[in-house]
């Protein structure tokens, strides 16, 4: 994955710029969600991707944005976080980190990639090497007695 280390938010201009850069071709409906994700470092599924962009732009189909941010994932701009079957968060930050996700919530949250150790790995297979690592680290709200 290309890790961005771009300052956010970005403005129309950066986000074409940044697309192009990356070999994608700066469409209108590209930059829209593009322009979304990179306004700050968050986490969004593809369906609140789907209603901001057309709250904010104008119409852009389901099939648009899901192919959109497919290809963002595939072009190391935005990081894709399965949390579950069906649930996929699209992360606009790029940096190495984990993630905590409160179920009752349905907030995902970062952690620093140093801040997570982990003891007693065990050995790869043969001819293999590391890519990487998502964490998931999945919480509940505990009960506080009044």
């Amino acid at each position: 994955m290309v890790e961005m280390r771009q300052a956010f938010p970005l403005d129309r201009h950066q986000v074409a710029s940044l697309l192009e850069r990356h070999g994608i071709l700066a469409t209108q409906q590209r930059v829209d969600i593009a322009h979304l994700l990179f306004q700050r470092a968050q986490h969004l599924a593809a369906e609140q991707v789907l209603a901001q962009v057309n709250a904010t732009y104008g119409h852009v189909s389901k099939a648009t944005v899901y192919n959109t941010l497919g290809l963002f994932v595939r072009r190391g701009l935005v990081r894709e976080v399965l949390i579950e079957p069906g649930r996929t968060f699209y992360d606009s930050n790029t940096h190495d980190h984990h993630h905590i996700y409160n179920v009752d919530t349905g907030e995902l949250a970062d952690i620093p990639a140093n801040c997570v150790a982990i003891d007693g790995a065990p050995a790869l297979p043969a001819g293999t090497q590391v890519e990487g690592m998502d964490l998931v680290i999945r919480v509940r709200n505990s009960d506080v007695p009044s």
